[in-house]
């Protein structure tokens, strides 16, 4: 048996609402919030005591989602400085097809976005950029060109 698709990517949050924020202003938009607790909570993260606030975002088509999470209990674990390099183990950086690079990087600066390193011309084919939002999360920003 095969995947049917990928659901969601879910992130780990200290600052719900501004993380909302920035992914609403990339042209994500609002599917939802809910509180996450419970045994099937527990169950399912192997943690005790899952109290969780979820906001989840979506992609204009509605094919992708991002599921942002701000634990209450048990309180989230730093996993180092927010400013990590981008070689770094784990998960990568998030890519968004955008229309406008500048302009996406432009409206996402009062949220808190700093480039990583510069907008940066693949062949002629992209613009291509990576900047860090909300608790350090690498978003990958790719603009298609003609």
């Amino acid at each position: 048996m095969a995947i049917q698709r990928m659901d969601n990517v879910g992130i780990v949050v200290e600052d719900i609402d501004a993380a909302v924020a920035f992914f609403v202003e990339l042209g994500m938009e609002l599917e939802g919030r809910a509180e996450v607790k419970g045994l099937v909570a527990d169950q399912c993260t192997g943690l005790d005591g899952v109290r969780c606030d979820i906001a989840m975002v979506r992609t204009p088509d509605g094919h992708s989602r991002l599921e942002l999470a701000k634990y209450r209990s048990p309180a989230a674990i730093s996993a180092g400085p927010r400013n990590r390099p981008h070689n770094i183990l784990g998960t990568h950086r998030v890519m968004f097809a955008v229309d406008d690079i500048e302009d996406t990087v432009a409206r996402l600066r009062p949220h808190g976005a700093e480039l990583v390193g510069e907008i940066a011309r693949f062949e002629d084919s992209y613009l291509l950029c990576y900047v860090r939002g909300p608790e350090g999360i690498i978003v990958g920003l790719a603009e298609q060109l003609s």
